[in-house]
């Protein structure tokens, strides 16, 4: 990838700090839990020869601003940062990418703000809406979702530390792990947790779902089948909240972090697919 400048967003009053790279139609990667813009170098070298690429560090990571209280991290903020950085750009619509978190935010961008997501791509983060039919129907997806739960808990940050979280995402990269330990040791461990004491589901998982409206773009779909955290059977279903085409790549063998674990594939898939919609 050709060096990255470092531009700032203002949305509403927090500093958005995101990467870019790159001209053409605008695509802007969010990360999710635990991570930063980095997360997305290798697909933002492979789109930036046509599309300027953007990759946030979401509020409370790295080089964004981290307001204090769990209010703070309510979805529609988060929504809402990612809406700043389009505005910020100029522009009046975006290609979304989304993982982890991320995902539930572009999930929630595509659903709440329609007219300015152009295409959405997803990495390892089913629908919310069929993430809480499985909470409340599934007991292996409700067993694996304790750590979650743990999460929610009010101390939970005191348990975290940049080494070990560092660890869990460079998976034995050196030069990798070296950059996510640096990137978190600038981030709030309060501030990752607030994402789940606000926004992850909580029992009783209501029966009517979260009531989002459907997705009115075209919708690309990556999901690793080895994913513990995030059990596949969230798939099923996908098709009534999507109005447009969806598009769904299942990775054998692969676990949470497809777009590091797969990322030529990843990569390659979103470009031909990004070029099939021109």
């Amino acid at each position: 990838m050709s060096q990255v400048s470092h531009e700032y967003a203002d949305s509403n009053g927090v500093r958005i700090h995101y990467a870019k790279a790159g001209e053409g139609p605008l695509v802007v990667f969010v990360h999710g839990f635990p991570d930063f813009w980095y997360s997305w170098h290798h697909q933002m070298g492979g789109l930036s020869d046509e599309h300027t690429v953007v990759a946030l560090d979401t509020r409370g990571y790295n080089e964004s601003d981290k307001p204090e209280g769990v209010e703070s991290y309510d979805m529609m903020l988060l929504v809402g940062d990612v809406a700043a950085v389009i505005r910020n750009e100029g522009r009046e619509k975006a290609i979304i990418v989304g993982h982890d978190w991320g995902g539930a935010v572009a999930w929630g961008l595509a659903a709440m703000m329609p007219a300015i997501v152009d295409k959405l791509i997803i990495v390892n983060l089913p629908h919310l809406e069929n993430l809480v039919r499985e909470l409340r129907n599934n007991p292996q997806q409700h067993a694996n979702s304790q750590y979650a739960r743990n999460f929610q808990q009010p101390d939970s940050h005191e348990k975290l530390d940049a080494a070990g979280l560092a660890k869990l995402v460079a998976r034995g990269n050196a030069d990798l792990e070296a950059k996510y330990r640096t990137a978190f040791e600038n981030s709030s461990f309060d501030a990752m947790m607030n994402y789940y004491r606000r926004n992850y589901p909580r029992e009783p998982y209501a029966e009517g779902g979260l009531g989002l409206p459907k997705v009115q773009c075209p919708v690309l779909q990556f999901h690793g089948l080895d994913d513990w955290a995030l059990l596949p059977g969230a798939l099923n279903d996908t098709w009534d909240h999507v109005e447009k085409d969806w598009t769904l790549v299942t990775l054998p063998g692969t676990g949470h972090w497809a777009h590091h674990e797969q990322a030529e594939l990843v990569t390659s898939t979103m470009k031909w697919w990004l070029a099939m919609r021109r």
